[in-house]
Formats: C-alpha cells, structure tokens, sequence
C-alpha cells in the first residue's frame, strides 16, 4: 500500500462517512423536492476531507514530539514517527486535506449560510489541536468528548441541516448513536496504545482509567448505542 494512503489511515474513514449517511437520511421527507445530492455530496467530501487532514495532523504533531518513536507502540502506519516522511511534508499533506475540505465547505455556505463557516472552523481546530499545539486535548484524556461532539452530534446533524436548513429532532437523536461508537473506536483505539502512551507521558483517557475501566467503559459505549 502507497505510504500516503496508509498514512490518511482509510480504516478511519468509515467514522466519516457514517454520520453524513445517517444525518441526510434523517432529511428524507423533510425536504419539499427531495434530497439535494450535491450538497449531500459536498458534506461528503467535507467529512471525509477533516478525517484524513486530522489523521495526518496527529501523525505530524506526534511525530515531531517523539511520541510515535517508542518501539512499544502499535496500530498503523505513522509516517513521521517511523521516518517514512518527513514532518513538513505530512504537515502539507494535513493542510491540503483541510484545504479540500474548507473549498467543499465554502460552497454549502454560499448555498445555506454563513454559519457553515464558523462550524467548519471550529471542525479544524479540533483536529488539528487533538495531538497539535502546546496543550493538546487529546493527551489530556479530552478526546473522547470531542469525538463525540464532533464525529457524533455536529457531523450528523450538520449533514441534515445542510438539506433542511434547520436543526430537526430526529437528527440531534441520530447522531447519539452515531457519537457513541464513534467514542467507541477511539477508546478501544487508546486501550491498545495504553503501554506506549503510558511511557511517553500520553494521558489519554484510557490511561487515566487504567486497562480494566477502559474496557469497561467500551462496553457501556456499544450498548448505549
């Protein structure tokens, strides 16, 4: 497999595509001539785009903080950290997925409005400042919650809003479920990195709780979805 398709780590995807699925599902019937797919598309892309520029941010930011570099630690590829690419080059590669996103983004806040650009921005610092940044929230035991909200609550019912131009009941309800297996990757995810995040100072949450109530707290995410 190509090195930059391994790094953008396309086993993620489906946490992207999922709530932009589920979100314009719940506008069928609320929309008077049916679906606009272009927009449904252009939400798509937008996801899809913000998932691969996160992956390849967190690959820079712990790449170049020396957190990747523990032998100890599993999972897929980390170019920076185990020298396939060097660290401007996966930064640019962040950029440019961000970039892809902002240009789809623009264009459903030309055709539904202005909002759309203040919920894409706070979309990119989110992840950019996951593993980025001098305080990031995700080595603070803080991503679970922005999993969450984003790939969950905003994800869902953005792609509904962009067909219906409101906020329905149906998708904020959706997107629950959608925000709790979402989680649910991301701790399973933390549960195995738990020996090399312990030994380069990473204070997930799954470090913080410790193997046993993270395993714990996987289960209770899966059945409440």
């Amino acid at each position: 497999m190509n090195k930059w398709v391994a790094g953008a780590r396309p086993r993620t995807l489906p946490a992207a595509i999922v709530p932009v699925a589920v979100g314009t599902a719940c506008a069928v019937g609320e929309v008077a001539d049916g679906l606009i797919w272009w927009r449904a598309m252009a939400a798509l892309v937008v996801a899809v785009a913000i998932q691969v520029a996160t992956n390849y941010a967190n690959d820079y930011s712990d790449g170049i903080r020396g957190t990747d570099a523990d032998e100890r630690r599993v999972g897929p590829v980390r170019l920076v950290g185990q020298g396939l690419a060097d660290p401007r080059s996966v930064k640019l590669a962040a950029y440019a997925a961000f970039a892809v996103a902002g240009v789809a983004g623009v264009a459903l806040a030309i055709a539904v409005g202005p909002e759309l650009i203040a919920v894409g921005a706070a979309s990119f610092l989110a992840g950019w400042f996951y593993t980025g940044g001098p305080h990031p929230y995700g080595y603070a035991g803080l991503g679970e919650v922005f999993v969450f909200v984003f790939f969950g609550v905003v994800a869902t019912v953005g792609s509904a809003y962009v067909q219906t131009e409101g906020i329905e009941g149906l998708a904020v309800a959706a997107s629950m479920p959608v925000g709790l297996i979402a989680t649910a990757l991301l701790v399973v995810n933390n549960l195995r990195d738990i020996p090399g995040d312990t030994a380069v100072g990473k204070h997930t949450l799954a470090v913080r709780l410790g193997d046993l109530r993270t395993r714990y707290l996987y289960v209770v995410l899966v059945v409440g979805t």
